[in-house]
This record gives C-alpha cells, sequence and structure tokens, in this order.
C-alpha cells in the first residue's frame, strides 16, 4: 500500500501523463454487507426534498478520472472548505442532525458533503459516483464525508483536511454510504478496520 503522499504524488504523475489504467496499483474499493439504515438527518432531507433520494443509475460503473476531472475535484473540495464556515446543527438550528446546503455560509460535515455533491454532480459526474459516506473518527465521534468512485479507486472530499485522498488512508472508519445505485438507500460498509458497524444517527 502507497503511503499517502507517495500515492497522491504517483497519481498526480499519472494524470499528468494521461497514463490512465494499470499505471497504479489496483484500486482497493470500500467492500460494502447489504442495505442497512437510512442516518435520520438524510431521511428528513428526503422529506424536505424528495429529490434528494430519487436519484437512480442503472449502471454501477466507476466514472473515469481523467486529468481535468481530478483537478475539479480537488479545487471544489478546496472552495466549499474555504468557503463554508464550520457550525453545529444545534448552532444552527437549535437541534441535531438538520442535514442542509449552506446557503448562509456556514454548516457542519453533511452540509459540505451536499455542496461538494452538488458541484460535481453539475460538472456531469452521475450521483452513482458520488456518495455521502458516514465514518468514525479516531476519537470516536461520527462524521461525513463524500466519496468519488473512480476508476483509479474511491476517493474521499473531506471537510477536515485539504487533501482528497484514497479512503483506506483517511484515519476514518467506514460505517455506511449512499448505494450507487439508488441516492435514497443505504448500504452498510465493512472496511476491516472497525470490530462491528456501529449503529450512527
Amino acid at each position: 500500500m502507497f503511503k499517502r503522499r507517495g500515492w497522491l504524488l504517483l497519481l498526480a504523475a499519472t494524470l499528468q501523463a494521461g497514463a490512465i489504467g494499470g499505471a497504479l496499483a489496483a484500486p482497493v474499493a470500500m467492500q460494502t454487507n447489504g442495505r442497512t439504515t437510512q442516518p435520520v438527518g438524510h431521511y428528513e432531507l428526503c422529506k424536505r426534498s424528495p429529490i434528494e433520494c430519487s436519484e437512480k443509475t442503472a449502471s454501477s460503473a466507476p466514472v473515469e478520472l481523467t486529468r481535468s476531472l481530478w483537478k475539479e475535484i480537488v479545487a471544489i473540495n478546496d472552495e466549499v472548505n474555504t468557503a463554508v464556515a464550520p457550525r453545529t446543527d444545534m448552532e444552527m438550528w437549535g437541534q441535531e442532525e438538520v442535514w442542509s446546503y449552506p446557503t448562509t455560509g456556514a454548516g457542519d460535515c453533511e452540509d459540505y458533503v451536499l455542496e461538494k455533491r452538488r458541484r460535481l454532480m453539475s460538472l456531469g459526474v452521475p450521483a452513482g459516483n458520488l456518495l455521502i459516506t458516514v465514518a468514525r473518527q479516531p476519537n470516536g465521534e461520527g462524521h461525513a464525508v463524500l466519496t468519488v468512485r473512480t476508476n483509479l479507486g474511491e476517493f474521499v472530499l473531506d471537510n477536515l483536511d485539504t487533501q482528497v485522498m484514497a479512503w483506506n488512508e483517511t484515519p476514518y472508519t467506514y460505517l455506511k454510504r449512499q448505494s450507487e445505485r439508488n441516492s435514497g438507500v443505504w448500504i452498510a460498509i465493512n472496511d476491516g478496520r472497525a470490530d462491528a458497524v456501529a449503529s450512527v444517527r
């Protein structure tokens, strides 16, 4: 397994050279274990805006990670992380687990994810390759990131990190994510680092 910096340097060199496919080690995909519970915040978002959970795709093929797409992914991660001020749901709404777009310029981790997902979808990246993902941080706290499925692996866009990196190079334990076939369905993840898949609201 490549260390994070070495892996990213090799990825950048591969994209720069246009040598997509074959130049990198085989990507490590998240191992999924079938359908699981939908986070309550996402459930409430779907009730307020049903279109958020109606995106379906007949194909589960990962998007091709071209040089131009990689630049867009990195730029969007940086732009949203810079533009949105971190605020908890309790600070903004007086209650927990309110998933929303950061229209006021502030939000928590799920809000960053929703905005990054929306921007990448506007560039033509299919919804089935932009998956809201729930993880556990090393300190035990829950967290949400955006997973981008590509032919060169699955990458994570994170409001707590300026770098876009392969999911298995992050410090998180991954619990569940949206299905690549239906944005309203969630599937469990076993990334090999969890003793058990924890229950996340």
